[in-house]
């Protein structure tokens, strides 16, 4: 794809989810002026660009739909669903159209405009037309005969120009009306006089134009002044590439500072003492504005949420209609940034936990009624920012999960044993395994036990936890926990049988001291009192299959079943960059990173801690 095209793709696909966030708004508020211009203006913008490009089906489509969206913010068509829904094929068209291009796809080989779309755009325009042409019938046979069109005309002011007819020579015909003219009273009389004022013709105004002159100065003779360019588009490839460098110039800066601390316990003198202190004070610069690089660098890949949330009104409007189900969906904290990749990567997660708790969790209306819930059910999108990680909840209003019921599923189809899942907060985790499905029957929606473990395995990838809370006959919430940014996570840096490792400050509440021996025990495991309430006590080493040895120091972890990680040590915090692990897996680790000494530091999971850090089988010498 030339950089062109490219441009032009990158461009027409946020004006495509704009336009369908716009299209639903005006479903819900159909008078609203500014979203139709909106839209209008969407599509003539594209169309222009599609047809500099040649690309002849998106021309047609856009050419069309800007149509009827003349005719709609004009006043000569209604809005109606039968529009809304048009407009809304005709985005999906158009968003269709340059996914392909933005996956590879040749211009010529895009197919042609579905025979359709087309016929219901039209539909839309001769139906609109039709049905506003007889309510103006209609009204032109109960009212009064209008003055003749000679008074309608607008007198001239004081200063010789006739103002009316100079807003209206500017302004599209049905749009608006003058708030203060010296036009006599009887021309706005009825809605009968009005159409039959003499409209002057703009001269070549600019389409989609709203009418307000947004210009410079008077001292602008050629009518208009530059825009300053306040951002520029830059490779995504470019940028990562970027942020591991800066990552790595932190690390380096780290490492000579250590180094430098361990030098100077060596006794200098003379020109020597001199050099060093100016190395020291070189180096701090180095390190401050290696961080500030890092700093920079990271702002550039932060993205709000909001990008990703606004592609889902649509899917829950049109998933909710094929269910039969009446459903509301609500948005909050589409401002929270996060990392570009951690964005990218939600997507299909999220798509599949929408349709879950649209088949699964959402109850149709006259069920909903008749257990005294509204009809109408709300699906809650939310997002918020907590330390370094962001928190995403998709909630419902529904029927709940029955946890028995799913450990019981589970059970039939040989997915676990008999001594698995015994806690309510094991029971619904199942949801998760590979093939686990409560629907006997699959349909076009789900229930062949192929999304959830998706969503899981997604979640993980990126050094997430995802959790479950869910309550019969009130509903259900799927809580995400995920880096804000990737690259480079805050930890607390522990040893545990020699082995050095890293614990994501996300989850650490604090530290604290731990027994040579303990008092209380609860099936054979030690248990700890923290502030008043009773801890289990699980050794990190023995968790990831290591030889174990003493380990007096204790780690409390912000889980959802809070408890106590017993390590040897803990030797401080650090932001560390960190490598995933592409060769092998380990259980347990997400990935690499190096310490300030140059010591390789394995990170343990995020999604691990917060299951509990179970034990795995140890690992081989």
């Amino acid at each position: 794809m030339d950089d062109m095209l490219k441009d032009f793709v990158v461009e027409a696909l946020e004006l495509a989810t704009n336009v369908e966030e716009h299209l639903l708004s005006l479903e819900r508020n159909p008078g609203d002026l500014n979203t139709l211009n909106a839209v209008f203006r969407s599509f003539h913008t594209i169309k222009g660009g599609a047809g500099f490009m040649n690309l002849q089906p998106m021309v047609s489509a856009c050419h069309l739909t800007e149509n009827l969206f003349d005719a709609l913010r004009t006043g000569q068509v209604p809005v109606t669903p039968m529009a809304i829904e048009a407009a809304l094929q005709a985005s999906g068209f158009v968003a269709d159209q340059l996914g392909e291009l933005a996956n590879g796809a040749q211009p010529d080989s895009l197919p042609a405009m579905p025979a359709s779309l087309e016929s219901i755009l039209t539909s839309a325009i001769e139906s609109g037309a039709a049905a506003t042409a007889a309510a103006s019938a209609a009204a032109t046979a109960v009212v009064t005969p209008a003055a003749p069109a000679a008074s309608t005309a607008s007198a001239p002011s004081e200063d010789g120009l006739d103002w009316n007819a100079l807003y209206l020579a500017v302004v599209p015909a049905g749009t608006a009306v003058p708030a203060d003219t010296s036009t006599p009273q009887e021309t706005v009389a009825s809605p009968a006089v009005t159409t039959a004022a003499p409209v002057v013709t703009a001269p070549a105004a600019k389409s989609g134009w709203d009418g307000v002159d947004r210009r410079g100065g008077g001292d602008n003779k050629a009518g208009g002044v530059a825009v300053k360019e306040e951002s520029i588009r830059v490779d995504a490839v470019k940028l990562d590439t970027l942020l591991e460098v800066a990552g790595e110039s932190v690390q380096a800066a780290n490492q000579a500072a250590v180094l430098l601390e361990k030098l100077a316990q060596f006794p200098v003198e003379g020109q020597a003492a001199t050099l060093m202190a100016a190395l020291q004070e070189t180096l701090t610069r180095a390190s401050r504005y290696s961080t500030e690089l890092q700093r920079a660098t990271l702002s550039t890949r932060m993205q709000p949420v909001g990008k990703l949330f606004q592609k889902f009104p649509r899917l829950v409007r049109e998933l909710a209609k094929d269910l039969g189900k009446d459903v509301d969906l609500q948005i909050e904290g589409a401002e929270t940034e996060v990392d570009r990749v951690v964005v990218d990567s939600l997507y299909d997660p999220l798509v599949h936990m929408l349709r879950n708790s649209l088949d699964h969790g959402i109850e149709d209306s006259a069920t909903r009624a008749a257990s005294g819930k509204s009809p109408k059910s709300v699906i809650l999108l939310k997002a918020w920012q907590e330390a370094s990680s962001v928190m995403i909840e998709i909630s419902d209003d529904g029927k709940g999960m029955d946890a028995q019921q799913l450990r019981n599923k589970a059970l039939s189809k040989g997915l676990i044993s008999e001594n698995a899942a015994q806690t309510p907060e094991e029971m619904l985790q199942l949801v998760f395994l590979p093939g686990f499905s409560t629907k006997e029957v699959a349909n076009s929606v789900s229930g062949r036990g192929v999304g959830m473990d998706v969503v899981k395995t997604a979640v993980e990838k990126h050094r997430g936890a995802i959790t479950i809370d869910s309550k019969l006959g009130v509903g259900t919430t799927f809580s995400i926990r995920l880096p804000i940014e990737l690259s480079i996570v805050p930890t607390m840096l522990v040893r545990s049988s020699e082995a050095a490792l890293a614990l994501p400050m996300a989850v650490v509440q604090r530290v604290v001291e731990l027994p040579e021996e303990f008092e209380h025990q609860v099936g054979g495991a030690p248990v700890l009192r923290d502030q008043g309430r009773p801890l289990p006590v699980r050794s990190l080493a023995g968790a990831l299959g290591y030889e174990l040895a003493t380990e007096r120091v204790g780690i409390v972890i912000a889980a959802p079943q809070p408890y106590i990680l017993s390590v040897g040590a803990v030797e401080g915090t650090a932001d560390l960059v960190i490598k995933p692990m592409t060769a092998m897996s380990v259980p347990g680790i997400a990935g690499t990173a190096r310490s300030a000494e140059g010591e390789l530091v394995l990170v343990v999971g995020l999604s691990f801690l917060l299951d509990g850090s179970r034990p795995t089988p140890k690992l081989a010498a």
